[in-house]
């Protein structure tokens, strides 16, 4: 008996793990879930990422009652594939910083006011183009055979389609052709512009050396990307390497060989923002692995120092996004310096005060993406007899995440966007204590969604879209909204740091337009 097929299905492919949401389309439903982990480590053979893809539909159930799926993924990886499909190297995920220098090159070859004009940001380690530089100059032989660059949302959705390489036993074989993204994914590489919404070839060949296109969306199995027969040889590529088709925000990216409707995924925080149903003056503050702070709006965004990435959202707008390294991995560290768990480590932040009593935690443990310092390391300053305790360690390692990540929204508001609420999402919002001490580092009101996968939850909604060609609105529950109060944490962090994105001579609400504090529950500041 056939199964009807009328549920969509979302997944966030992520640094950590992957996730499969199966949604009821006419209300936003959850019925089923499942997840798979992936591998740790900054690049990483992709075939994981699809074998726990596969797990994770089997742990939701499957997909035998599902009409339509989109993958929404990390943003940035680079997945170098030859002309049979198959993967030259593991992939460099966001989060591999050995292309710094490859990105400084590009910065001045280019220059920095050109980059954000034409592409909307300034290459930094973690983006695309700046590795595709580094592999051309430490891996020749690699880079020579490379025909075509796929992100890793890109990927995964060309394998569900079928495709795969010649050695594997995908049904629609290594059709490099077949390859798509998003606008919001591609606005990630640093060659592909918001505005215009189409690749910049040139800058591509600035970065690598070396020609592309974009793919056809052509189905011709068993040819090279130049169209002549596919051979054994694995010598040099020379024909211009393929880039994937962008699609539209809804537009349809095929059919698995089973049948199912495919969306044209995105990048994990822009479909992190369609599952929370953000609209213009909601910023969204996510703390996961990084921390990122992103809001959607129809501004065109030009930052030429480089904090705000002009990237594109899954929706046919802009999403101004500032991206930390330094997030929830930070209560991580401070876990493990205090023997503690996380809740211990919460417990003792909520019994220090604001200011940990003038300890301040500079958070940069992995080097830092925002501001661009990725050979910095993290310092514990202001460490006195009377206040090294661990409760003033465990305040001074929160607040030194979230003062990090107010940074980024102060950034983001310079771009002209406004701000009525914060959404706060992501695993550490879950933690009292990053919830409490949020009210003296932020200046508006924050609302925290229920826990929930939202990038998967996002995804799904896209598929829906896709499927029926209407955005569904989907009801997001909140669990608390948090009303700021007056403190001096920041002004007390930035004495620290180097970073020039508040007056700390001034408090932190008159540094700000966009200001919503209240009365009720205010504290003294407190003597940093």
């Amino acid at each position: 008996m056939s199964v009807d097929r009328r549920l969509v299905a979302g997944v966030d492919s992520s640094t950590q793990s992957c996730k499969v949401v199966i949604v009821d389309p006419s209300t936003g439903g959850i019925l089923r879930s499942g997840s798979a982990p992936h591998p740790a480590g900054t690049e990483v053979d992709p075939e994981a990422w699809w074998s726990a893809l596969q797990q994770a539909v089997s742990e939701a159930g499957g997909f035998a009652d599902v009409a339509a799926v989109s993958i929404s993924g990390q943003q940035h990886g680079l997945i170098a594939l030859d002309r049979h499909g198959q993967v030259i190297r593991d992939a460099l995920l966001w989060n591999d910083l050995r292309s710094d220098g490859a990105a400084r090159a590009l910065i001045a070859e280019i220059g920095a006011d050109e980059f954000v004009d034409r592409a909307g940001v300034v290459p930094v380690a973690s983006f695309t183009g700046a590795k595709l530089r580094w592999l051309r100059d430490h891996e020749p032989d690699n880079a020579s055979r490379v025909a075509a660059v796929a992100l890793p949302h890109d990927w995964l959705t060309w394998r569900l389609l079928g495709h795969g390489p010649s050695s594997s036993s995908a049904l629609r074989g290594p059709d490099l052709e077949a390859l798509v993204t998003d606008a919001s994914d591609a606005s990630g590489t640093a060659y592909f512009s918001a505005v215009t919404g189409r690749y910049d070839l040139d800058l591509f060949s600035a970065a690598f050396g070396a020609p592309a296109r974009e793919a056809t969306g052509s189905t011709t199995t068993g040819s090279t990307t130049d169209g002549s027969p596919a051979t054994d040889e694995l010598g040099p590529t020379t024909a211009p390497i393929v880039l994937p088709r962008v699609l539209a925000p809804h537009e349809s990216a095929g059919h698995t060989p089973e049948g199912i409707l495919v969306g044209p995924g995105a990048g994990d925080n822009a479909a992190a923002a369609l599952g929370l149903g953000a609209a213009a003056g909601d910023v969204i503050i996510s703390i996961g692995t990084s921390g990122t702070v992103f809001s959607p709006t129809r501004l065109e965004i030009n930052d030429s120092s480089g904090m705000v990435a002009g990237f594109a959202s899954a929706d046919g707008g802009r999403l101004p996004l500032v991206a930390t390294l330094n997030a929830a991995r930070v209560l991580d560290s401070a876990a493990a310096l205090l023997r503690a768990s996380h809740t211990d480590v919460a417990a003792l932040a909520l019994a220090s005060s604001p200011g940990a009593n003038g300890l301040t935690l500079v958070p940069y443990f992995e080097g830092e993406r925002t501001p661009n310092l990725p050979s910095a390391t993290a310092r514990l300053e202001g460490m006195t007899l009377a206040n090294s305790t661990p409760e003033n360690v465990a305040r001074a390692f929160v607040e030194g995440m979230l003062c990090g990540l107010a940074d980024g929204l102060d950034a983001v508001l310079r771009q002209g966007v406004k701000v009525q609420r914060l959404l706060l999402i992501g695993g550490a919002a879950r933690n009292p204590a990053v919830r409490e001490v949020a009210r003296d580092i932020f200046t508006v009101p924050i609302d925290v969604p229920e826990q929930a996968e939202y990038v998967a939850i996002g995804a799904a909604r896209q598929a829906a879209w896709t499927l029926t060609g209407t955005s569904p609105r989907w009801q997001v529950e909140l669990v608390a909204t948090l009303h700021p109060r007056p403190s001096q944490v920041r002004q007390q962090y930035h004495s620290y740091t180097n970073t020039n994105v508040i007056d700390a001579t001034r408090p932190a609400h008159e540094n700000s337009d966009n200001d919503h504090r209240r009365s009720s529950g205010a504290q003294a500041p407190v003597e940093g």
